[in-house]
């Protein structure tokens, strides 16, 4: 039996209505000017969570998230499947790789106020995506159950102990009772393969609609002057860009994976004291700082509570920010420029001071 390609493509088209979507690709165009290159970031984040799903199904085939079987399997990974150790070692930096872009892609669209009308639902599922990558790597660092991610865990998520009314019931939601257990491990397992994935997909679908919906900003200076800004076709010019950009940023990927794989230490042990020098993940080192600058107690609350707060706090504004800077081109956008300038500063301070 003989088929034609014609009419299958035809009906093919038909079902899923791509000629359309092929067509607006054609059409759409991407500003040019001093500030293009923030662009590539966006579809570098999308190069990054890809690799995330295809190497975390690949390793999930062999996970066990049980006490037993969480550290052996992993060791098993590591040691006896092929290339196991590897594709190990890109999950684990491809998370890293993409947690910091998405940290980069928001302090570019920060400091060229990209944010502003009509863009402000764009800025804030952006900032939902940073939140929902921060949590993925934390609810991934006790998938090992070593001792390291063991006592991390336990101080991460007695953070939220500080908040009050709800916090107490939000460490036990997050740890599955009053200690950190093999029903956290399942738990942060569940989250990591099932949840969070679907909310990050959600939000995902969201954003992207956004920016097709809005476009791409333009600087602020040429959109006060009116002036009209030259463009690029996304089809294939920008398109042959990004993937010239993903082709180098793989290659950086694999070299470092290759060169510094984690490693895998001692099964967790419940009843062990703490070691020392625990600390999280990079992206929380600064705010793993913050609470340990405040004293003990504080009158009627204690020093962690005033720090949680303030982190809230500013967590908030930086979600709302495009309502607070809604004059992006006077006086108070410079101070939030600025202000943006002295938080990446504060960070890397207060990060390297907790390393140190």
């Amino acid at each position: 039996m003989k088929i034609d390609m014609k009419k299958f493509a035809a009906w093919f088209d038909d079902r899923l209505a791509l000629t359309p979507i092929f067509k607006y690709m054609t059409k759409k165009e991407v500003p040019q000017h001093e500030h293009s290159f923030w662009y590539y970031t966006g579809s570098s984040i999308l190069l990054f969570l890809f690799i995330q799903i295809v190497t975390g199904i690949m390793l999930a085939l062999y996970y066990k998230p049980t006490l037993e079987g969480a550290t052996d399997s992993i060791g098993r990974i590591m040691t006896e499947l092929p290339l196991g150790w590897l594709v190990r070692s890109v999950h684990s930096w491809s998370s890293t790789f993409m947690i910091a872009l998405v940290m980069i892609h928001l302090l570019a669209i920060w400091f060229t106020k990209s944010y502003r009308k009509p863009r402000e639902a764009t800025w804030m599922t952006g900032m939902m995506l940073l939140v929902v990558s921060m949590v993925f790597g934390f609810t991934g660092y006790l998938l090992p159950w070593d001792d390291l991610s063991l006592s991390a865990t336990k101080v991460g998520t007695n953070i939220p102990m500080a908040i009050p009314v709800v916090g107490k019931w939000v460490t036990q939601f997050l740890r599955g009772g009053d200690d950190v257990t093999g029903d956290t491990l399942t738990r942060f397992f569940l989250f990591h393969v099932c949840i969070l994935p679907l909310v990050i997909f959600a939000i995902l679908v969201v954003h992207i609609l956004l920016v097709q919906k809005e476009g791409m900003s333009v600087p602020l200076k040429d959109e006060i002057a009116k002036k009209k800004v030259p463009a690029l076709p996304f089809w294939p010019n920008f398109i042959l860009r990004e993937v010239v950009i993903w082709l180098v940023l793989l290659g950086i990927l694999l070299t470092i994976s290759l060169m510094f794989a984690p490693s895998l230490e001692l099964t967790a042990d419940l009843m062990a004291p703490a070691p020392e020098g625990v600390k999280p993940e990079w992206y929380f080192l600064f705010l793993f700082q913050t609470l340990k600058i405040f004293p003990a107690n504080m009158g009627p609350v204690t020093g962690e509570f005033v720090a949680v707060v303030l982190i809230l706090i500013a967590v908030v504004a930086i979600f709302f920010l495009p309502f607070i800077d809604n004059k992006p081109e006077g006086k108070k956008g410079k101070i939030i420029a600025y202000l943006g300038v002295a938080g990446v500063i504060y960070a890397i301070v207060f990060s390297i001071w907790s390393l140190l």
